[in-house]
């Protein structure tokens, strides 16, 4: 019998630093990626398949930006929304293509959901998620004056506009999803990190917001009971004191060591620090829950430990 899996797989695997992010350039990566997934459900795994927005979000709102005198521009919970829509489609399509190639018959849908969060939440005073591409210090100078957007150095890869990244609370849509996957499905949920929403006295609405998919997929994750959450990157192991001459690679830790090497400050928050939180927390959640931080050329080994950085309780 096999597992139920939840996949976080990041936006910037859908359009690379070094890419425009046109359709064909997000398609031949989503189509790699796929084949990759269709190996874990060849092996008999039920699987659910979050993933990210940064790139995709952040070029919507650069075409608001270009065409708010001609279409009216719409809010980043909107956006959102939209990038689900076309990046569900995408992976539907290609897993769906990668799936009938081996002769394997599960049908993929993907739901488009909405995540609730706190209005109250610290995030909206201190934006930290990165969005959108990449800028020189001088070309992010510029924006800052002109547009009043805040933008911060990412990774030494050049300057990105931050938004608002608050907790996730709630998925809205995660009896729909037990239920698809319940009936054999392979699901695409909580894309984007999910529409960011909070309660109100009317129902729920939409905030100017984009939530980190790493802690929606592991509260999705708990949600519906996975046995594994594997967070996607483009490393095949989590290291401690990398890039020096003693980095050492992670093979096999319990959350406190995790804790541990958190607390030493081995994980920055603007690389590897919310996928170890997110493991942290998903592994913690119940005895026998593993989360795994892999790349997704080598997920399909992460069960055997021939690949990625297992975290247990």
């Amino acid at each position: 019998m096999g597992k139920t899996l939840v996949l976080a797989l990041g936006g910037n695997a859908i359009t690379r630093a070094s890419e425009k992010g046109t359709r064909d350039e997000q398609w031949s990566n989503i189509r790699a990626t796929c084949r990759h997934i269709a190996e874990l459900a060849r092996q008999g795994n039920r699987i659910l398949i979050s993933h990210g927005n940064g790139p995709q979000v952040g070029n919507l709102l650069l075409k608001n930006e270009l065409t708010k005198d001609i279409v009216p521009p719409m809010p980043l919970d909107v956006c959102v929304s939209n990038t689900q829509g076309s990046l569900g489609y995408a992976i539907s399509q290609n897993l769906g293509n990668a799936l009938g190639a081996l002769g394997i018959g599960i049908p993929v849908a993907a739901v488009v959901t909405q995540v609730v969060v706190s209005e109250d939440d610290p995030a909206f005073k201190n934006p930290t998620k990165f969005i959108g591409p990449f800028f020189s210090e001088q070309q992010a100078a510029a924006i800052m004056a002109e547009k009043g957007h805040i933008l911060k150095e990412d990774s030494g890869r050049g300057w990105r506009r931050v938004v608002p990244s608050p907790e996730p609370r709630e998925i809205i849509e995660k009896d729909a999803v037990r239920a698809l996957l319940a009936n054999g499905f392979i699901v695409v949920a909580a894309g984007g990190g999910g529409i960011p929403v909070v309660r109100a006295s009317d129902g729920t609405r939409g905030v100017e917001a984009v939530i980190d998919k790493d802690m929606a997929g592991q509260l999705l994750a708990r949600d519906i009971g996975a046995d594994a959450l594997f967070l996607l990157t483009d490393v095949e192991r989590v290291s401690i004191n990398f890039g020096k001459s003693d980095q050492t690679d992670l093979f096999r830790i319990t959350v406190a060591e995790a804790r541990k090497y958190q607390a030493e400050g081995h994980f920055p928050p603007g690389s590897m620090g919310p996928k170890v939180e997110a493991a942290i927390r998903f592994a913690s959640s119940a005895p026998g829950r593993q989360a795994v931080i892999v790349s997704l050329e080598k997920a399909h080994l992460a069960f055997s430990g021939e690949s990625g950085t297992a975290i247990t309780l």
